[in-house]
């Protein structure tokens, strides 16, 4: 079976909805627009689905000049690209970043549906943070994702999982940026380099999962799975693993359809 593109998804605000496209452009900090804004606290740390479950059900649009955010029983709210001289530094992990804070219009609609205070910031081209050196190398950069720029999975892996799961999950549940069809489960944790369409990717460390996998994105609640039977066959290291974590080598625009070639 031929390998090829079957999804791809990007992620504007961390941890928020997803936008499913056609084709989008691969930039040295991963899929253009993803991942690039980010919600903190008070103090600046980073708030994700981990404790703010509804944030998966709040939907994010790309427009020309910044971004509209959706959740039903709310009015939409428009973010403007923020002005450079609104600087702050913010914390994602383990990283300090400088980020810019996007004002008090998505701040208080944050704030809001999240029922804490909170602040929505950018993260600007002239951020650069870089990769984990065991993984990356000295050029390599990422947005406000957990760790790598790109993250990519298989349809046939996700069919293995539901073979042993009583309910089936979606894809949705572990928010990748490409999908590909795959015949053999887990056979993406063999692959070192692929090419996808124009763009050639690293991919250096198989992706470790946690408790967010387990939260049905349609109704923001928590379940036991598919984490707890995912951990009975799939722990490497003390971590239960699923898909590959990717870096770009070369910039250039990926599509659905696009074939995949294994090079190393």
């Amino acid at each position: 079976m031929s390998l090829y593109v079957t999804a791809l998804y990007r992620y504007p605000i961390k941890s928020a909805g997803a936008t499913a496209l056609v084709e989008v452009d691969v930039m040295p900090r991963g899929f253009e627009h993803d991942r690039r804004w980010m919600i903190v606290d008070a103090g600046g740390q980073f708030i994700t689905q981990r404790s703010h479950p509804r944030l998966a059900m709040v939907s994010v649009d790309v427009l020309s000049s910044g971004l509209q955010l959706g959740i039903e029983g709310e009015k939409p709210c428009r973010v403007e690209q923020p002005e450079a001289d609104s600087r702050r530094r913010v914390t994602v992990w383990r990283d300090a970043v400088e980020a810019v804070d996007a004002g008090e219009a998505p701040a208080g609609w944050l704030s809001r549906i999240l029922e804490i205070p909170c602040r929505l910031v950018f993260m600007p081209e002239s951020a650069l943070r870089p990769v984990d050196p065991v993984y990356g190398a000295p050029q390599d950069v990422v947005s406000f994702a957990d760790a790598y720029p790109v993250l990519l999975t298989t349809e046939a892996s996700l069919r293995d999982l539901n073979g042993r799961l009583e309910q089936p999950v979606s894809m949705a549940r572990f928010r990748p940026n490409i999908v590909l069809n795959g015949e053999v489960p887990f056979e993406e944790d063999t692959w070192r380099v692929v090419r996808i369409g124009e763009v050639s990717f690293r991919l250096v460390k198989p992706c470790a999962r946690c408790v967010i996998i387990t939260l049905d994105p349609d109704a923001g609640v928590f379940q036991k799975e598919p984490l707890r039977t995912l951990a009975t066959y799939r722990l490497r290291d003390g971590k239960v693993r699923f898909g590959q974590n990717g870096i770009p080598d070369t910039l250039g625009r990926v599509r659905i359809g696009d074939p995949v070639q294994v090079l190393g």
